[in-house]
């Protein structure tokens, strides 16, 4: 998933026509806001700033992925696969 822009990455989550805001489509949102500050803090070091935010962003997509788990176990067990994220426990 690399620099895909917002709305592609909403077109390809989503579960219907209107749909922006649904466990797939944030989860995928939080991943790809993930991948691009874990690449800005491997040349910044010090940005403790980002870090802190880097580990709010995990702990809302874990939160998200428990929800989507207690669910419906097969959107997520496929959403963690297209995303390539491990099993949360």
């Amino acid at each position: 998933m690399e620099n895909i822009s917002k709305q592609q990455i909403i077109e390809k989550f989503r579960q219907s026509e209107k749909d922006t805001g649904s466990v797939q489509v944030q989860v995928a949102l939080l991943t790809e806001r993930i991948n691009h500050l874990t690449e800005h803090l491997k040349v910044n070091k010090n940005d403790n700033h980002s870090r802190r935010g880097l580990l709010q962003m995990v702990g809302k997509r874990k939160g998200f992925l428990l929800y989507l788990k207690e669910r419906d176990i097969e959107a997520y067990r496929t959403l963690i696969k297209e995303l390539g994220i491990r099993d949360i426990k």
